[in-house]
């Protein structure tokens, strides 16, 4: 449900806001932030908004949320319009575009101002949202895939441990495809497969990170074995068709050997999936410990006319009472320290199982992937996967479909 919410001072309730956008926050008293699909956390906002406002008194906040595939152009139509919101929540690295184009405040003179805010967070998290050497963006919740794996497949295949190595991961699939049970699925959107050609040394781009590095003989046989294990059934074609409903689900119905897919699918997974349980379902690191993330992270708009006000309620939403808050609650990681330590020790006696997949999200925080700084990042997806689906899909041969990728990457670079 999409809300427009504000909180005024002194105020536990929220009401709605009839006001027109054009008459959001124009005095140094309001203050307006834009979610990303947690209306679900309404309660939370009130509590820690009542708390922003008894340090800091007289001040609204307007809180606004919007499902994920409605937010970004919302974003984009307030910038033109000269009234985006002070705060805005960001996901995956969209928030690369707007901050090359001028559109996100850079935060690193507050965060030199006060060394200690930086310390709150896991460095490899927070220097995930670094651009040009300056920081744009604050963690708010976040996830990496992970490997999840039916123990009971693995079983029936003979398979004692989840796979290390690529071509494991590629033996273990095909040794449980049998029937209508396929080995393997992935998550395929926001470079969420990527994991599978970094463990084997293939880079998207070269360091300048303008020229493909990625058309290689290397990944030209990784691609070809993608294909023949999708064509013999050892990897499930929603892999490569699907994007987040289709490949969970799947998973879910316990036909599926293993899923790469990130934290949140977990919950997902075990709301369908009735067989799951500590005894049946396993959860580890990919092979070579190589991740993908897509986290959330709070952004201030340049245009806000009170940037220390929007920066003190970043701070304020992502330290650590109520950062534990936030990850106790909704049973997610912040990549606040403390918060997350918090957080796990409670799931832990309550979840085990959920207490493992998280915990995941926080070693090797140093080998992820897929997460280039790149102003153009989806245009760049948009050339790059038609081609790489269709090499696994059996449309092209890996050779071809590399060469026609490269081609359209090198477009697209030259555009930008």
């Amino acid at each position: 449900m999409d809300r427009r919410t504000v909180i005024k001072a002194g105020l536990a309730t929220a009401g709605t806001l009839a006001m027109p956008a054009y008459l959001r926050a124009q005095s140094n008293q309001k203050i307006s932030i834009l979610t990303w699909n947690i209306a679900d956390q309404e309660a939370l906002f009130k509590e820690e908004f009542a708390d922003f406002k008894k340090e800091n008194p007289g001040v609204e906040i307007e809180w606004l949320d919007k499902k994920g595939p409605e937010l970004p152009a919302f974003y984009q139509t307030q910038l033109v319009a000269g009234t985006a919101p002070d705060i805005i929540d960001l996901q995956g690295m969209i928030w690369v575009e707007w901050a090359a184009n001028g559109a996100l405040l850079d935060l690193t003179p507050f965060l030199q101002k006060e060394p200690e805010v930086a310390k709150l967070y896991n460095p490899d998290y927070l220097s995930g949202f670094v651009y040009n050497k300056q920081s744009f963006v604050i963690p708010f919740y976040i996830a990496k895939t992970l490997l999840y794996y039916n123990k009971t497949m693995f079983k029936e295949a003979g398979l004692s441990e989840p796979p290390k190595t690529f071509d494991e991961l590629i033996n273990h699939a095909q040794a449980m495809a049998k029937g209508e049970k396929t080995g393997f699925l992935t998550l395929n959107f926001d470079w969420l497969y990527w994991p599978l050609m970094k463990m084997n040394g293939i880079e998207l781009l070269k360091d300048d990170l303008r020229t493909p590095a990625f058309n290689t003989p290397e990944a030209a046989a990784v691609l070809d074995k993608l294909a023949k294990a999708t064509a013999s059934g050892g990897i499930n074609k929603i892999a490569w068709t699907g994007r987040w409903v289709e490949p969970n689900g799947a998973f879910a119905s316990g036909t599926v050997g293993m899923l790469q897919a990130h934290s949140a699918s977990y919950f997902f997974v075990k709301g369908q999936g009735p067989w799951v349980n500590p005894d049946t379902l396993g959860a580890v690191q990919g092979p070579g410990n190589w991740s993908t993330p897509t986290n959330h992270g709070l952004a201030i708009s340049k245009t806000s006319k009170n940037p220390e006000l929007a920066w003190k309620l970043v701070k304020h939403m992502t330290g650590n009472k109520w950062a534990t808050e936030f990850a106790t609650r909704r049973r997610i990681l912040t990549g606040n320290v403390e918060a997350d330590k918090a957080s796990l020790a409670k799931i832990k006696a309550e979840d085990p199982l959920g207490y493992t997949v998280l915990e995941t999200q926080l070693q090797h925080t140093d080998k992820m992937t897929g997460n280039w700084p790149l102003p153009n990042d989806a245009q760049i997806k948009d050339a790059f996967w038609p081609e790489i689906q269709n090499a696994v899909l059996g449309r092209k041969d890996a050779k071809t479909a590399l060469a026609d990728a490269e081609r359209a990457v090198t477009r697209v670079m030259r555009r930008s």
